[in-house]
């Protein structure tokens, strides 16, 4: 096993810790995650498996943590790509883009597929760790609907089906039916004029010749 160099044990585990979520982001790339086992991230991550049940007893504990971190950093990506003035249209497209970017770049199964795999308690807890982008989309709308550039009747559940329009995007999105952009159009598109936004459409950089 690689040595870590690292001044204290604290500090050791972290970057262990670390080694071990950049392994998982990689190899969900290449075959998702419902397919890794703990035997190919113990092997990713360059450590033994009875180091990488010490930081994760299971598959759920180490999707969990996986899920907590995507979260943080698509947080630290809408609030940095956002004026602090930004209209609520543009908030609601920003929102769209990275969620569908994040699919594209940590491929997973979809809702029920994972409720399967992990069972209802660990599925329930995976739900709590991606509530704050939830908080997210439900601020957006009701911002929306407060500035009267939105229609909601019920924003809770108008957030809800807008996660499910983004997530209808999976697949196109791995097989290389669409590209992100596209999907973008087309979900942003979709969601603002059900939201009685009309259909403004957002930037779109020419698409190469090999797309």
């Amino acid at each position: 096993m690689p040595r870590i160099s690292a001044a204290t044990i604290g500090e050791h585990r972290a970057q262990t810790r670390e080694r071990i979520l950049q392994a998982v982001s990689r190899l969900s790339r290449g075959q998702g995650i419902d397919a890794i086992s703990m035997t190919d991230v113990a092997g990713e991550a360059g450590i033994t498996r009875t180091v990488l049940y010490n930081y994760f007893p299971d598959k759920a504990a180490l999707l969990l943590a996986f899920t907590e971190q995507v979260t943080h950093y698509f947080i630290e990506a809408y609030e940095r790509e956002l004026a602090d003035d930004a209209p609520p249209a543009e908030r609601l497209r920003v929102f769209v883009r990275l969620q569908l970017a994040g699919l594209l770049a940590h491929p997973h199964p979809g809702p029920a597929d994972l409720s399967a795999a992990l069972g209802p308690d660990a599925y329930q807890r995976l739900a709590e760790h991606v509530a704050p982008m939830q908080r997210i989309l439900t601020g957006i709308i009701e911002g929306g609907v407060a500035s009267g550039d939105f229609q909601a009747a019920d924003v809770t559940a108008t957030a809800r089906l807008i996660l499910a329009v983004i997530g209808a995007e999976r697949l196109p999105l791995l097989d290389g039916t669409v590209q992100v952009e596209e999907a973008e159009g087309i979900v942003s598109g979709f969601v603002l004029r059900a939201l009685g936004a009309g259909s403004p459409e957002s930037p779109r950089r020419p698409r190469s010749a090999n797309q």
